[in-house]
């Protein structure tokens, strides 16, 4: 599961961003759980709406983990998906700094580590290393 000897530096580094953050965004999203529940108790349409965007939230780092492991093995869809997921966290990324006139920015050091962690999955050596493991897979 966590074998990389074999990967270009870039790419072991780019699989850590990824793994790391997915697992963070369940710890995250596991406490968010138990936020929105109390919310419930309190506020319940509000609560159900922040349970709802929780579990979002668990799917994306769930899914994260799972193609930043698939990205190991070198299956490039999975590659295509992350670059799709910073897409994703970019849009958010800007709703979020707009609902929050400038103020919130929480979603901006996550978005530039994402994209970090892809600009990595495509230089070079990580582009050349999916093209030689293209025909073991």
């Amino acid at each position: 599961m966590f074998k990389v000897a074999a990967m270009p530096t870039e790419l072991k580094v780019s699989y850590w961003i990824w793994l790391i953050g997915g697992l963070l965004g369940l710890l995250g999203g596991i406490i968010g759980l138990f936020g929105s529940f109390v919310l419930i108790a309190f506020a319940p349409p509000i609560g159900l709406l922040v349970l709802l965007l929780v579990i979002v939230a668990i799917a994306l780092a769930t899914a994260q983990i799972v193609l930043a492991m698939k990205m190991k093995e070198g299956r490039e869809w999975a590659r295509f998906a992350l670059t799709i997921l910073v897409g994703v966290s970019l849009v958010l990324t800007i709703i979020s700094a707009g609902v929050a006139d400038g103020r919130g920015g929480g979603s901006l050091p996550g978005f530039l580590i994402s994209l970090v962690a892809t600009v990595l999955m495509w230089l070079p050596n990580a582009q050349a290393w999916f093209v030689a493991n293209r025909g073991r897979i």
